[in-house]
């Protein structure tokens, strides 16, 4: 894959991302704060974005969103594919929404 490819690839996650957040943040912004892992002041940023702000925050070739779990119990219990799955990812969300938001620095 070149390297082109990867940016243009990126890109399109970016917006995908950005749209659906500030979906998620119109319509339920507390389940928005808890689903995306953000903070309050994220959110209202996110909501503030205009359609030309999100085209040029989603054309940067740095991903913009990014892995909510760092440890190897969370990770394992949302690949979990046996029977329990169901209890696996609640304990999954429950172990999440212990982790601390990201904010803006």
């Amino acid at each position: 894959m070149k390297s082109t490819d990867t940016y243009n690839d990126i890109k399109e996650v970016n917006l995908a991302y950005l749209m659906l957040a500030q979906n998620m943040v119109r319509s339920d912004r507390e389940e928005a704060v808890f689903r995306l892992g953000i903070s309050e002041e994220i959110v209202d940023i996110l909501e503030r974005l205009t359609p030309g702000q999100v085209l040029k925050m989603a054309a940067s070739d740095m991903l913009l969103c990014s892995f909510r779990f760092e440890d190897s119990l969370l990770l394992d219990l949302l690949a979990n594919h046996e029977r329990d799955r169901g209890v696996g990812h609640i304990h999954a969300a429950i172990l999440a929404a212990s982790k601390p938001v990201e904010t803006v620095v």
